[in-house]
Order: structure tokens, then sequence, then C-alpha cells
């Protein structure tokens, strides 16, 4: 049987490679608040408790002065690839209302893959550290399976393409993905990072293009990670920050891990050949994979993904937990 789904190929005329070196990696600097407010509880519930994301420094951002500010007392822990988090655990008779805030600076820097920017592989071998998760990276998520549908369409996107190693196999899929997959929230689906939904609707969120692009460099045997955090809008100033962002990187021995974000592309076609390689500085990054169990183990399922505070009311699920985020630009 021929699975086909309106699939494209590469369009004509879109070089596989990103071409020239480009100029030294942009900065930005702001203060970013995050805030999660308990609203009023169940009677019959004896406690709370709550996990929130915290942001973990790496080689595109730097993180300064954190401030946690509750009135219940709390835990900061590490976690899986890298992940930090913050719990806590009250009565239920003091946890309505409870609010928990945390603010911190943040210097975002623009991620350039080295070699796609010009460097010399050898430069880029002495820095590219390797991910000790990488055996994940290319294994399935529960809403991006590598069954044989999927491994199918993969391969016929990359075959006709031409594409023959790894780096040109995902320059091809993050093509077809940003040909074939429109940024629209409208209905229902959208946002769970779902392939199946995203191949079969051809629309969505970040959370659902990088579903795909994800599920099929892993189904040719690339490995490719998930990023979640949040926008900061270009224009410097301060503001309310409504929803997250979320972003891929892909790994090649060639070029190392390279940063990708079809859904921006997807919005800009201006900038389709600049996010193959490269994040721009205007993001914060808050965790990392999918499928995630907290710390201390949550007694639900595993997460889909974190960013948004994730509570339990006598070991169930609660999704009340009230959210807001905030940014100001240092300066501002």
């Amino acid at each position: 049987m021929r699975f086909t789904l309106l699939r494209c190929l590469l369009p004509a005329g879109v070089a596989l490679l990103a071409a020239g070196p480009t100029s030294a990696p942009r900065t930005r600097t702001f203060t970013f608040e995050y805030t999660a407010t308990v609203p009023a509880l169940p009677a019959t519930t004896d406690s709370l408790e709550l996990w929130l994301p915290v942001p973990h420094p790496d080689a595109s951002q730097e993180l300064r002065n954190l401030k946690i500010s509750t009135t219940a007392p709390y835990t900061l822990t590490k976690a899986p690839f890298g992940n930090t988090m913050l719990h806590l655990k009250v009565p239920a008779a003091q946890a309505a209302g409870l609010t928990v805030a945390m603010r911190f600076e943040a210097t975002r820097r623009e991620h350039q893959n080295p070699y796609l920017a010009g460097a010399a592989p050898k430069k880029l071998r002495a820095a590219d550290a390797a991910d000790p998760n990488m055996a994940r990276w290319l294994q399935p998520d529960r809403l991006v399976p590598l069954d044989d549908k999927i491994k199918f369409w993969a391969l016929e996107v990359v075959a006709k393409a031409g594409a023959k190693t790894d780096l040109e196999k995902a320059r091809a899929i993050y093509e077809h993905v940003v040909s074939t997959v429109t940024y629209d929230k409208s209905g229902q689906g959208w946002g769970r990072g779902d392939i199946y939904y995203a191949c079969d609707a051809r629309r969505g969120n970040c959370t659902d293009f990088h579903a795909v692009f994800i599920g099929y460099c892993r189904a040719v045997g690339i490995p490719a990670r998930f990023s979640i955090g949040f926008p900061v809008p270009a224009e410097r100033g301060t503001g309310e920050i409504k929803g997250y962002h979320c972003w891929a990187e892909f790994y090649t021995a060639q070029t190392g891990w390279v940063p990708v974000d079809a859904s921006e592309a997807a919005k800009d076609p201006s900038r389709r050949a600049y996010f193959f390689g490269a994040h721009d500085e205007n993001r914060v990054e808050f965790s990392r994979g999918r499928d995630l169990a907290l710390t201390p183990r949550q007694q639900g399922q595993p997460l889909n993904y974190f960013i948004y505070p994730y509570a339990e009311l006598g070991g169930k699920p609660f999704e009340g937990v009230k959210r807001e985020f905030r940014y100001q630009d240092v300066g501002k």
C-alpha cells in the first residue's frame, strides 16, 4: 500500500545548504517574570502539589538574579535533559490564592550553527560537546511515533529531494514542513505536537510543525530534540507574553547540533533560509524534551511538554492554576 498525504518536493530553486558566513551573533538582555496563582480549591481536597519549569543556562543564554517569591516552602531540583524545576506541596486549606512569582534576568544570544555560518569544521568539533541523551533523540515520543507510515513518508521526502547526506536530508525535511504546513491556530487539535494531526490537517502551531520535523528526522536516523520557552517581542520595551514558543535542533557528524525554527520560517518566508541553522535572540528557553517525568515524580502521566505550571490535587492533575508572563528589556 502506498501512503500519500499531499506532501511536496523540495521547492525549485531552494538550495540544500545554507550559504555564507553571517555577522557576529546578536544578544539581548531582559528581565522575565513568571507568575502562577492557585484559585479556590474543592473543599474535599487534602493537598496540592505544584511544579514550575525553571530556565537553565546554556551556550545561548545566561541567567542571573533568580528570585522566587511565595509564602510556601519549595525546592529547586534538577531533572533529565538539563531541566530544572520548582516544586512545592501544601495543604489545600493553605493553597487557595497562593502565588508563586519567579523573576530573573536573561541575556539571550542568537544561536547560529558554526558550520552553516562558515566556521571551519575542526573548530566546530572542538566546541560541540556530546549530548549524553543522544540515544533518546532517536526514539519516538507518545505523539510522534516512528511507525512504518511515518518512516515511509520521511524516506519519500528525502528521496524525492535527492538528499544523500544527513545535512541534506534534514534540509529536505525542513523545506517540506515549511512548504506544506500552515501556521493556523483555528479549530481544534492543534498545539499538542501530534504528528498525525499535523500531517492530516497540514496546519497548527510551533509544536505541530516541529513534531513533523523531529519525527521525520528521527525516522531517517538523524537525532533531533525539542525545546520550549517563550518568545520575546522583537520590539524592545516591556509587556505581557501570551503564550509559549518551541523550536528544534538536529545533529549530524558534519555539523554538530543545528538550530531550526520551522514555524517562524512559515510565518515569515523572508527568513526561511535563516531559520535553518539559527535561532534569533528574541526567546528564552525553559525546558527540553517531551513525555517528561517531573522531579519529584508526578502521579499523573508524563507531561507532553513542560512550560506552564503543572498541579495535582490529591494525586490527580489539576488545570486551574492561573499564569502570567511579562518581560522588560534592560535599560527600557
